[in-house]
């Protein structure tokens, strides 16, 4: 899909060089997954403390069941 956008040369050219990127699709693409990475991660964060823990529970006998 073509998309017209004005980038932050300066910025662009940065995350190129860090990233080791040879092309700006390739560090577009890059920075889009790190973002929606990123914010997967954050919604997990949010689980925190409302998920019950059972100490009983074996996790290496689980393993065994299959």
């Amino acid at each position: 899909m073509a998309t017209n956008i004005e980038l932050n040369e300066a910025l662009l050219t940065k995350a190129m060089k860090l990233g080791g990127m040879r092309t700006k699709k390739e560090a577009v693409n890059e920075a889009l997954a790190e973002y929606v990475r990123h914010r997967e991660q954050l919604k997990i964060t949010e689980m925190f403390g409302k998920i019950e823990f059972d100490e009983a529970f074996d996790y290496k006998e689980q393993r065994k069941v299959r």
